[in-house]
């Protein structure tokens, strides 16, 4: 992978506010870069959504999605940026600034159970799934024995510790890379299988990781190198692949104080449509400074200008390319989730990484990009492009998204008699009624992630009349 590609790659996932940084040190750095003022003063192009949905792809793609970049010539070259398509319609109506809540915040749970819903688990395994993310605290660890999943599980649920280890071991890979251990040895050697199998040490930093933590923690190194008869060397580099590992994972998760999120595209209606469009002041468009192109020669002492030129040119295509891949994707989520912006969150639609990935014929490691730190400006709050992907749920009429039977049920429990709270079991009845099949537990679990008390609580905390 060359540079310019990883750089393409590293630019396409950075938040706003890295990428803002990262633009101000090119330009502090690079003498070829300028911003283009009279670019950056205009709006970013709208994209209508009044075309129908792509057809999905047979497959995936599986080469990288910036893979041409490799291939361009330097005549080949723009060096001005561009935001968007030129010829994509301009609307004439003012884009409204109205602030609306922030839906980012996520514990290590929701983290949990969003990487689960994705997952391909049948629903047997989605079930063992989310009794073991109960059991993970918030450092990450695993608190309860598997004897006690098993008992947590049952009646809903017979399951075989067995079953339940291998459903361990899958999500003991989910990010962040740790979780679910259930000591500190299990922690650090479940980061160190991440490591390249090559890497010098590494067989001893799982050897130290197994048996010897303790000694490390006591700065015991002189009976450590005894023990494992090791030079000196050999056990100070497996000892700095032991401290990169995080010993609480689950802390690099957690649920941010308020803050206001800068927003990278704006969906609203104009003229009977859903339109989708860059927040063109996230970051100022950039130009190559054409003085000092212009007056490069040929000589040695010119090299490293020409150097800065080729890379100004490099991170001008890959703002480009970062632009229009996360333009194609939340046209594409738009589009698919039209009903959603039309009446709200019970006719949220299921998908995932793939529907997306083959709607756009991109990777989906591409999608996963995109969708992770970036935010949505809706008439209906701001949300992160995450949000939209949901598991599915089979019902009479098709497939229900998780998110439409969470906002179902909450629309249940608010249209309930206070004398007599509506139970799990009741709520699930009714959802049966309406095609959509939902275990109880299941419907337990949406309710606690709603915040809704237990049908007793409610009862006992109602209001005086």
């Amino acid at each position: 992978m060359t540079p310019q590609l990883q750089q393409a790659i590293r630019l396409l996932q950075l938040p706003v506010m890295e990428l803002q940084t990262q633009i101000q040190e090119a330009l502090d750095q690079n003498v070829m870069l300028e911003v283009d003022e009279a670019a950056t003063s205009e709006a970013a192009e709208p994209i209508e959504t009044a075309e129908p949905e792509r057809e999905s792809s047979d497959g995936d793609v599986e080469s990288d999605d910036f893979s041409d970049m490799a291939t361009v010539s330097e005549t080949e070259w723009e060096d001005v940026q561009r935001t968007g398509p030129s010829e994509a319609p301009r609307s004439n109506e003012p884009r409204t600034t109205f602030e609306y809540a922030d839906r980012s915040d996520e514990t290590l749970g929701d983290h949990l159970l969003w990487q689960l819903e994705l997952e391909r688990f049948d629903a047997r395994s989605r079930a063992i799934g989310q009794a073991i993310i109960d059991a993970i605290n918030d450092d990450g660890y695993l608190m309860d024995d598997l004897d006690v999943i098993r008992t947590t599980l049952a009646p809903d649920v017979i399951a075989t510790v067995a079953e339940i280890e291998a459903v361990l071991q899958r999500i003991q890979r989910f990010d962040p890379v740790g979780v679910g251990a259930r000591s500190v040895s299990e922690c650090v050697l479940l980061q160190l299988d991440q490591i390249d199998p090559g890497t010098p040490g590494l067989d001893l930093a799982r050897a130290i990781a197994a048996e010897y933590l303790e000694l490390v923690a006591e700065h015991q190194y002189t009976q450590l190198k005894r023990q494992l008869k090791a030079s000196e060397s050999a056990l100070d580099a497996a000892l700095a692949l032991v401290r990169s590992c995080h010993p609480r994972p689950g802390a690099s998760i957690h649920a941010p104080a308020a803050e206001y999120v800068v927003p990278d595209v704006f969906v609203r209606r104009s003229d009977g449509n859903w339109v989708v469009e860059l927040n063109g002041s996230i970051s100022p468009q950039l130009r190559v400074n054409q003085m000092y192109a212009s007056s490069l020669g040929r000589g040695d002492e010119y090299d490293v200008l020409r150097t800065q030129l080729q890379e100004a040119r490099w991170l001008i295509r890959s703002l480009e390319i970062r632009n229009e891949t996360l333009l194609k994707v939340a046209l594409t989520i738009v589009q698919r989730q039209t009903e959603f912006l039309d009446k709200g969150e019970e006719y949220m639609r299921p998908m995932v990484l793939r529907d997306i990935a083959e709607a756009i014929e991109m990777h989906e490691s591409t999608v996963s990009r995109v969708t992770t730190g970036k935010y949505m400006h809706t008439p209906r709050g701001v949300f992160e492009f995450r949000y939209f992907f949901s598991s599915h749920l089979a019902s009479d009429d098709g497939e229900q998204s998780s998110t439409a039977v969470r906002a179902k049920i909450r629309k249940l429990v608010a249209g309930e008699d206070p004398e007599k709270p509506l139970s799990d079991n009741q709520i699930a009845r009714l959802l049966s009624d309406e095609g959509i099949k939902v275990a109880r537990r299941t419907i337990a679990k949406y309710r606690e992630a709603l915040n809704i008390p237990s049908s007793s609580d409610r009862k006992r905390n109602r209001p005086l009349a």
